[in-house]
């Protein structure tokens, strides 16, 4: 399982995701960051960064 807190990269968020895999936190990243924080796309360096603060649960 991987985990991840979108506070790690945007401080004051406290949405959080535990998932099997980190494709599938992209995904749900992506719906989040579109939804409460207005980004049209998850550009390939927020999104490597959000990979970068994935960890194993």
């Amino acid at each position: 399982m991987k985990a991840f807190a979108c506070g790690d990269v945007v401080p004051g968020c406290d949405a959080r995701w535990v998932c099997s895999t980190e494709d599938e936190i992209l995904v749900e990243v992506s719906r989040h960051a579109a939804s409460s924080h207005g980004l049209t796309e998850l550009t390939p360096d927020l999104a490597s960064t959000v990979r970068g603060s994935i960890v194993a649960v």
